[in-house]
C-alpha cells in the first residue's frame, strides 16, 4: 500500500518521536517501503540574527545534523531496510512538505508535537503539514 514513507524527526527530542519512529518502521517493513528519514535545521528567522553567527555556522550546522541523522538511522533502522537521509534547512513544516513532494512519498509519519501548552492537541508544525501535505499524514500519539 505504501512505497515511500517520510519520517521527520527532531534529533534533539528523539524520545518524543519514538511512537512515530516505531510506527514508520513497522509500516515500511510490512509494505517493503523505502523510509525517508529527515531532520530540519530551523532557520534563523530574521536575517539580522544570522549576522551574529560565524560565516560558516550554517554549513557546520548542516554537516553536524547530517552526521547525527546518519548515526540515528544506524541505531534505529534495521539493517537492509532501504533508507534515504534528508537534512533540510528552513521552516520546519515547509521543508517536510517539500521533501514529501520531492521524494514522491505517499505517507508522512510524525508526532503531533511536544506537550507544551501552546501545542495542545496538535502542534503547529504537524497541523501545517496536515493542511499542506501532498499525501496522507499519520500522526502518532504516545
Amino acid at each position: 500500500m505504501y512505497r515511500d514513507i517520510l519520517l521527520p524527526v527532531d534529533l534533539a527530542h528523539t524520545g518524543h518521536d519514538r511512537p512515530a519512529i516505531g510506527q514508520a518502521l513497522k509500516l515500511a517493513e510490512t509494505f517493503g517501503a523505502k523510509l525517508h528519514v529527515m531532520t530540519v535545521l530551523p532557520d534563523y528567522g530574521m536575517s539580522i540574527v544570522g549576522s551574529y553567527f560565524p560565516p560558516d555556522f550554517e554549513k557546520k550546522g548542516l554537516k553536524k545534523a547530517d552526521e547525527e541523522l546518519h548515526a540515528f538511522v544506524k541505531r534505529t533502522v534495521p539493517e537492509g531496510m532501504p533508507v534515504q537521509h534528508i537534512v533540510a534547512h528552513g521552516t520546519v513544516y515547509k521543508e517536510i512538505v517539500k521533501a514529501a513532494k520531492e521524494t514522491g512519498c505517499d505517507l508522512i509519519v510524525m508526532t503531533p508535537g511536544r506537550s507544551a501548552f501552546e501545542d495542545f492537541l496538535i502542534g503547529p508544525n504537524a497541523a501545517r503539514v496536515m493542511r499542506h501535505a501532498p499525501c496522507s499524514v499519520l500522526l502518532v500519539r504516545e
